[in-house]
């Protein structure tokens, strides 16, 4: 669709351009009989451009969809100069050798004015001129032409010169035209290329995350089997949900903030289950959440890791979770402890991924702050809410 419309708007050009070419040489007959009452609109001329019109119509025709092709699509350059050149000096010496002979620059040959002014045959602007022996009644600006036996060089004439100029301006114009919607196609292209690059390491990197998930999972409810089975049954209920959520919602490109802020909830109830009363566990939310929408499975990843690097079973362990929100913004925080056997491992392939979904998503509109210190580690995280998502029945 976005081709065909491409091509459109440049047939629409090159078709603009012509017309205005064509209706040049009547208007310029009429602009004249207008501003002299004494001239007479001649048609005869219209045509006589229109014919050089039509040789620049079929050269053009045969530029535009035979030899720029060759220079712009399978860049050809030296087909294309030489193919075009020739085509150009072909042009111009036919001109040269089809330039009419019964009037020239210099003013009506001499056998046009034994006719003498009364008789019709000559134009008006002629007519008060007399006989070519007189040079009484001379045309101020007439020349005698040479003898016909005398050679005069057909590639003299200004008027050649200046229609292989303008042929030449034509061609380049359709150079210029053509690049220009090349350039505009490439783009588009290009943008499409990135998308779809995107796209794809989005998906990479949403698959990574459902693995380590469920992997975190599984090991608390296995923890779970032997402390309480009832607990433990009750959590692969909810595990369920989870798996649905993280299989189906986390593909789209955004989800309602309500879902995830419900998803982080579920997983931070799940968790508490496993630890015993040393894990302080605090959590800060709004209890009314906006109509908006955020991208996937981005809190989990510091909440998991929080969990994971930030509980000791020989230490007292904190982790303090705090998610304010407006009709713009979210603020997320998660400060937790940080033990000695933890520190190397901080952060890991989850938030490595999450860096990279953060910048492929948001690109400069985040704002992330981790402050790994000695005893604590804390992330800030700023995001800009997307317009509520529309759910369908």
């Amino acid at each position: 669709m976005t081709k065909h419309l491409r091509a459109n708007k440049e047939h629409l050009i090159y078709l603009g351009l012509w017309i205005i070419m064509f209706l040049a040489p009547i208007l310029s007959q009429y602009f004249r009989t207008v501003s002299d009452s004494a001239l007479v609109f001649r048609w005869a001329e219209v045509f006589n451009v229109w014919k050089i019109y039509l040789a620049y119509f079929a050269i053009f025709l045969i530029h535009n969809f035979i030899l720029a092709p060759l220079l712009i699509y399978k860049h050809r350059t030296w087909i294309y100069v030489s193919t075009t050149l020739s085509l150009v000096v072909l042009f111009f010496v036919v001109q040269c050798i089809q330039r009419p002979q019964d009037m020239d620059f210099r003013g009506p040959r001499p056998e046009m004015m034994e006719k003498g002014p009364h008789q019709g045959a000559m134009p008006p602007e002629f007519r008060h001129m007399g006989k070519q022996g007189n040079p009484a009644f001379r045309h101020p600006n007439f020349k005698p032409r040479k003898d016909a036996d005398h050679f005069e060089p057909p590639f003299l004439g200004e008027a050649d010169i200046v229609s292989a100029f303008i042929l030449i301006g034509l061609l380049g114009l359709n150079i210029g035209i053509k690049l220009y919607f090349k350039s505009s196609k490439d783009n588009e292209e290009l943008q499409m290329l990135e998308k779809k690059n995107l796209e794809q390491q989005l998906e990479y990197l949403k698959y990574q995350i459902n693995p380590h998930f469920f992997m975190n999972t599984l090991n608390n409810i296995h923890a779970l089997v032997d402390i309480d089975p009832e607990k433990a049954k009750a959590t692969i209920v909810e595990l369920s949900k989870m798996m649905r959520y993280v299989l189906y919602e986390s593909n789209k490109e955004k989800v309602d903030l309500q879902q995830e802020h419900a998803f982080m909830l579920n997983y931070i109830n799940l968790m508490k289950l496993r630890y015993t009363n040393k894990v302080s566990i605090t959590l800060d939310v709004d209890d009314v959440i906006p109509n908006k929408s955020v991208a996937p499975l981005i809190f989990i990843t510091f909440v998991e890791n929080a969990f994971k690097h930030g509980v000791s079973y020989q230490k007292d362990s904190f982790i303090n979770i705090k998610a304010r929100t407006n009709e713009e913004k979210i603020y997320f925080e998660c400060i937790n402890s940080k033990h000695h056997e933890s520190t190397e491992q901080h952060g890991g392939v989850g938030l490595s991924n999450l860096r990279k979904r953060l910048k492929l998503i948001y690109r400069d509109t985040y704002e992330l702050i981790i402050k790994d210190e000695e005893d604590t580690y804390k992330v800030s995280l700023t995001l800009p809410l997307f317009q509520e998502t529309k759910t369908t029945t």
